[in-house]
């Protein structure tokens, strides 16, 4: 495992103008080009999170560290780089009037590129995600998979250290995010990427993932981090495998925990998990 920090959460709380605390008393660290899935239950704070390290939101309490790979110099704290960063959201949120290869060229459009060299930087995002051939098409020709291609592309395409993704496969059917799912880690692993994933789906996450974060709500904060210590490439033998059962099993009864009554007003203590439970 990669031992240079990418970025940390150190005491970062989040509490919105209706007096909703999102977050209290957050910590979390997340190494360089590792891949990490927050779960959680509605309302935990997982899309929050990801706001915060993107500079989409502010602070109410806390900080954010960034290591070299993500910080760029300022006059006073290290701030990240937004070039480095990049979001993938649930809705692809494309351009109806506008070509694949136009959607995919906006975020070099809007950093004042040349019209050529985004074009060429484009296509080669959309050959990184299997839509090589579809630079001309418009979104209404497109499946939800590849729609959701598109929007990666788009991320991909400014060349990011920082991959932020939420829920990008949450409204595709089980076919098309098994295929995104392992056309994904094949991307991760051919360019390392530091990725910071948000998922519902338990199974997902354990499967994409080397650390799974399990949050619990009211307050939003972490109650687990579960190593997943399996290697890559996995394959569908994996996601069959005992093993990956296991873990499933170890994040669902960490996500039971958190929903519990109990839980309300008495923050659990972070249980940082790297073996099987027994049995």
């Amino acid at each position: 495992m990669n031992d240079r920090v990418a970025f940390s959460l150190n005491h970062v709380s989040k509490i919105f103008a209706n007096g909703t605390v999102a977050l209290q008393d957050m910590h979390l660290t997340v190494q360089a080009s590792q891949f990490i899935s927050l779960v959680g239950p509605s309302g935990c704070g997982k899309s929050t999170v990801l706001r915060l390290v993107a500079g989409l939101s502010g602070l109410s309490a806390g900080q954010i560290e960034w290591g070299d790979d993500l910080a760029r110099a300022a006059a006073g704290p290290r701030t990240p780089d937004a070039q480095k960063l990049a979001f993938v959201f649930q809705e692809a949120a494309l351009m109806p009037w506008a070509t694949v290869l136009d959607n995919v060229c906006l975020p070099l459009k809007l950093k004042g590129m040349s019209r050529r060299v985004a074009q060429i930087a484009a296509q080669e995002a959309l050959h990184l995600v299997g839509l090589a051939g579809w630079e001309r098409h418009y979104p209404r020709e497109l499946s939800g998979g590849m729609k959701m291609r598109v929007s990666i592309a788009r991320a991909l395409v400014t060349q990011p250290r920082l991959l932020l993704m939420d829920e990008p496969f949450g409204a595709l059917d089980e076919i098309t995010r098994s295929k995104l799912n392992n056309d994904l880690l094949e991307l991760w692993q051919q360019q390392r990427w530091t990725v910071l994933f948000v998922t519902h789906n338990i199974y997902e996450a354990v499967y994409l993932s080397q650390r799974v974060i399990v949050m619990a709500p009211r307050p939003g904060r972490v109650i687990a981090d579960v190593t997943i210590d399996a290697p890559y490439p996995r394959t569908e033998a994996f996601r069959m495998s005992e093993i990956c059962n296991q873990y499933c099993r170890e994040v669902s009864a960490y996500l039971s925990e958190a929903m519990q009554p109990a839980s309300v007003g008495s923050p659990l203590s972070l249980v940082s998990a790297s073996r099987l439970p027994d049995g």
